[in-house]
């Protein structure tokens, strides 16, 4: 978590970010905001399906950082630390791909047979084998489905998890209804491959959306990697190595050659040549003489110099950008909030479509077999989860671009009004 101070319109207020695992959809952003904003004491709070965070603001609590995670437990999601999200982006490309292979080695032999059909060949497997290979996938691989959705049945609202989880389970549960009622030796079709495939496919989906996640944070990766591990401190002429965070206001520090500067400060000693354009966008290096400033991240090009810190931690320059950059990140657009308040009603609506499509289709003389096709189809086809992310994938995406290019962007509005400029200046806005 990270606790920060704003102004208030009566008090002080406190910022506060956390992390949240085991969000999947713009339902569950949803069903985060309203758990957060019943917690007594909270003035705002702002859920982010991209980043997996959340913002809270609230009058001064000492206990308000346990309440918030408390809250976001009870609405059955997972508390992390606000910087979560970084860490991960550190794995492996192939990180989280298991669950997808393994699924993947257990439906291609249910899909085959589809494929030889199209080729002109007729093979199925039996029964049973069809079983032994969609009952893993269904109930082991699957079961985050059914844990997200349990937990949305709890507090009466649905997500994408709690449609796949039904869809798949229906068509799970009429293949082996018609495996068992089918006559002895007879052939019957089966629809175990249609639910390995969905619960495979919606795997794949969720790896690359983590992926994709982990990419798009590689700006704010990037500015964090400028700031040096350590500095040189120098007190009575000797000099002695100590973790960034130890420094404090006034402290005299060394810069050799080549290194990064730790802080923002002053010189005091030697000159040199700067190389400023990870904030400046300057490709040329800046001279440095006594009583110059220098600006935290930026690398020593030559000469050994001695500085005075005139401003540590969030004070720094340096820690003020990747704060915008991931405020810009962490913020909603305009069209996002109503992304979110159609999202609340999408899964209802779509369950409710199911039912009517398969009480439709038996009323209408068909089969229920195929009348329950139909709803499966229904269930499984319309997830919402597209709603939740593409906005604030766009938004990562963009702001992480813009940062790596040297621009800095005040927040998810302005970036969404941003296109308006490109046109003729009779229809910009009003500055």
């Amino acid at each position: 978590m990270d606790a920060t101070t704003t102004p208030g319109p009566s008090a002080v207020n406190t910022s506060l970010d956390i992390g949240i695992g085991g969000m999947t959809c713009a339902s569950c952003v949803m069903r985060v905001e309203k758990a957060l904003k019943k917690v007594p004491g909270v003035q705002e709070a702002s859920v982010n399906l991209a980043t997996e965070s959340a913002r809270v603001v609230f009058l001064p609590d000492e206990q308000m950082q346990a309440r918030v995670r408390r809250a976001v437990r009870d609405a059955g999601y997972e508390p992390r630390a606000a910087d979560a999200l970084m860490l991960a982006t550190e794995a492996s490309p192939w990180a989280g791909f298991a669950p997808v292979a393994i699924g993947l080695a257990l439906s291609l032999p249910l899909a085959a047979p589809m494929v030889a059909g199209w080729l002109g060949f007729h093979l199925m497997l039996p029964a049973l084998w069809q079983f032994v290979l969609e009952t893993p996938v269904q109930f082991v691989l699957g079961a985050r489905f059914y844990r997200a959705g349990w937990h949305a049945l709890k507090s009466l609202s649905g997500n994408m998890d709690l449609l796949v989880a039904i869809g798949t389970t229906a068509g799970w549960a009429l293949s082996v209804w018609l495996w068992l009622s089918a006559p002895a030796a007879s052939m019957v079709h089966l629809y175990f491959e249609g639910s390995a495939i969905v619960i495979t496919l919606v795997l794949m989906g969720k790896w690359l959306e983590a992926r994709a996640k982990r990419q798009t944070t590689s700006a704010i990766r990037a500015l964090h990697a400028l700031r040096p591990a350590t500095a040189h401190l120098l007190v009575g002429g000797a000099q002695t190595d100590v973790p960034v965070e130890e420094v404090l206001l006034g402290d005299l520090l060394v810069v050799k050659p080549g290194e990064g500067i730790p802080v923002d400060g002053v010189v005091t000693e030697g000159v040199t040549q700067v190389d400023e354009s990870m904030l400046t966008g300057e490709s040329l290096p800046v001279t440095k003489h006594v009583g110059a400033l220098l600006t935290g991240g930026a690398i020593n090009a030559e000469g050994r110099i001695v500085m005075r810190v005139r401003a540590v931690g969030s004070a720094t320059v340096l820690s003020q950008i990747i704060r915008l950059v991931e405020d810009a990140q962490a913020a909603k657009a305009p069209i996002q909030r109503l992304v979110d308040r159609v999202s609340a009603v999408f899964v209802p609506v779509v369950l409710v479509l199911a039912l009517a499509t398969c009480v439709g289709w038996w009323l209408t003389g068909h089969s229920f077999e195929l009348a329950l096709i139909n709803a499966v189809a229904v269930l499984v086809i319309a997830c919402p989860c597209a709603l939740g992310l593409a906005t604030p994938a766009a938004i990562m995406a963009g702001t992480g671009v813009a940062a790596q290019n040297g621009i800095l962007i005040k927040d998810a509005q302005a970036l969404e009004l941003a296109h308006r400029w490109t046109r003729w200046p009779s229809t910009r806005p009003a500055p």
